[in-house]
């Protein structure tokens, strides 16, 4: 392997903005907000929209999600004219 030109591969923590939930992971992502973990080390802290806690696959639920405006956007330049 090349050195010095792969990311750091650490542990993070992934916190589901819509369910609450928060796992502990490794991953190349970094961000400069942070979270002290239940073990007492403080990991970096990553915030998500969907995560399995709260995908409509894994609940069982019929939930969309729509924080984006995504659906009005679509709608908005493909409507008929």
């Amino acid at each position: 392997m090349k050195k010095d030109i792969h990311p750091e591969y650490s542990p993070v923590i992934f916190y589901d903005t819509s369910s609450e939930f928060k796992f502990m992971t490794k991953s190349t992502m970094t961000s400069s907000e942070t979270i002290e973990w239940e073990d007492g080390n403080t990991y970096p802290l990553i915030k998500v929209e969907v995560s399995s806690a709260s995908h409509p696959f894994y609940t069982g639920k019929k939930l969309f999600v729509d924080t984006a405006g995504r659906v009005e956007k679509f709608n908005k330049r493909y409507k008929k004219k």
